[in-house]
């Protein structure tokens, strides 16, 4: 396992996605001063190229260097601002999330296992039926009906 690279890997992860949150800031705020801008500017962005946000960048500086700067500087605002406090959220939020999988985990078998025993606490060896229905402890044999 190569943390470098899963550590370079993630950086550019959030960076993309802090570009992409610094389009939507913007394109928000020239809906209020610059409609037809704001316009543009989603157009332009919404064709896929956002998902690397540092082609994004690159591509929109060829074509609007003002709102590249303008975007660059909201992205970087946002990375200073969440910093302090999103490894702790990373940590805490994934340590959480994976104690409600097993949560829900050990109740999901401790209820198969309920459901597979019998009255008596016994477990049954259930054999697949035609019609898809257990014949654990049934009486039931298959006869074919008419027509069949």
């Amino acid at each position: 396992m190569d943390l470098k690279q899963i550590a370079k890997d993630t950086a550019k992860t959030i960076s993309s996605y802090l570009t992409y949150r610094a389009v939507r800031t913007v394109v928000g705020q020239l809906r209020e001063t610059n409609p037809q801008l704001s316009m543009w500017l989603h157009g332009f962005s919404s064709t896929g190229k956002i998902q690397d946000g540092e082609a994004y960048l690159r591509e929109l500086l060829q074509e609007n260097k003002e709102l590249a700067f303008r975007i660059m500087t909201v992205r970087a605002y946002l990375a200073d601002e969440i910093t302090e406090f999103l490894p702790e959220m990373v940590s805490s939020g994934i340590q959480q999330a994976n104690m409600e999988h097993r949560r829900q985990y050990l109740e999901r078998i401790t209820q198969l296992e309920a459901s597979d025993r019998d009255g008596e606490g016994h477990e049954t060896l259930e054999e697949p039926r035609l019609d898809g229905h257990s014949s654990a402890n049934s009486s039931e044999t298959f006869e074919p009906k008419e027509g069949d």
